[in-house]
């Protein structure tokens, strides 16, 4: 049996899965995140990608059965899902799942959001699609609402978190990503669902529970936040303008 996506045929009734997990100065939690995403996907393969820390992430990672890629400097979020996606199309993987290292994201529920890339090439895990409570700090929240309100227009299908970094990405998407992937400031979650959009791709989202932070810092403050609105938008349209990238058999 195959599962039909935009991508194309898969060739077995499974999957070949890999689980990003993009990891910063989280030696405080990675051992536990780790232990639970191996639990949860015991067949999927673990990628994790120390981007640049300063503690014993990567050498807490190294203790388990998974692979690590270590960055010699700091390159964001969207630096570590390149080296990811780049590993992920080298080795001819099916799914992509996009996991954080800081402990927010529950890892047993990844496989809906892995089984709804037979449908859609890009799956958001929503925190606030599940009918379960998220804390979120007033203006904080009402960025991401409003965010979220743009990128359902610029994706044409509704979307309720559009900057969460639970994901799951299709072979099709993949590819794209592996050779171009926004790494700046909001690229990795805003400009890169415009590029998939441009790209032909599809955009979804499923509904999560997601948990607070168990480590580290969270990257945005109630300062930085009142801003985040207008970035986003002013990186919308960065995406929108930008030369479309060519790479042959993804992109119509």
């Amino acid at each position: 049996m195959t599962h039909q996506t935009q991508g194309g045929d898969w060739p077995t009734a499974e999957p070949r899965v890999l689980v990003v997990m993009p990891a910063f100065n989280e030696a405080a939690c990675i051992a536990t995140v780790l232990t639970e995403v191996l639990d949860a996907l015991p067949a999927a393969d673990v990628l994790v990608v120390d981007d640049g820390s300063a503690d014993a992430t990567a050498a807490i990672a190294r203790r388990f059965p998974v692979k690590v890629a270590r960055h010699s400097f700091n390159m964001g979020v969207g630096g570590a899902m390149r080296t990811g996606f780049r590993y992920a199309s080298a080795n001819a993987y099916d799914v992509v799942v996009q996991i954080d290292a800081d402990g927010q994201h529950v890892a047993s529920q990844a496989q809906a959001l892995i089984d709804a890339t037979a449908h859609v090439d890009i799956v958001i895990g929503s925190r606030f699609g599940s009918g379960v409570g998220y804390d979120v700090h007033l203006v904080r929240g009402t960025s991401m609402r409003l965010v979220a309100r743009l990128m359902s227009l610029v994706v044409g299908n509704t979307l309720t978190d559009s900057t969460s970094g639970f994901r799951a990405f299709s072979k099709a998407a993949i590819e794209l990503f592996a050779h171009h992937y926004p790494c700046e400031y909001l690229g990795d979650t805003v400009e890169s669902l415009v590029l998939a959009r441009r790209s032909g791709l599809r955009v979804g989202e499923v509904g999560v529970v997601m948990r607070q932070r168990a480590g580290g810092r969270p990257s945005q403050g109630t300062v930085s936040s009142i801003g985040y609105a207008g970035r986003a938008v002013a990186t919308v349209f960065l995406g929108m303008v930008r030369a479309k990238p060519v790479t042959g058999g993804v992109l119509r």
